[in-house]
């Protein structure tokens, strides 16, 4: 199972985002674990200066701006 955070702060971008992995995963059949980070301490913690960030089993893969399906497919 793969453990997804979205780092952001609840902006709309990150809201996308959240959704954007549910459906690709779901579509997929991949079974996930996807959490968000909104405290910033956190995600600075991360490196990510631009947010939504994307984790995926503890490695940072994605910063700033809504991934599109197909990146988010291939972190599956």
């Amino acid at each position: 199972m793969r453990e997804i955070k979205v780092l952001g702060t609840g902006c709309a971008n990150c809201r996308s985002t959240v959704r954007l992995i549910e459906e690709v995963a779901a579509e997929k059949g991949v079974a996930i674990r996807l959490s968000k980070v909104e405290d910033l301490r956190e995600i600075m913690q991360y490196g990510v200066m631009s947010t939504p960030g994307v984790v995926v089993d503890g490695q940072v893969v994605h910063a700033g701006g809504i991934p599109d399906r197909a990146r988010i497919a291939a972190w599956l």
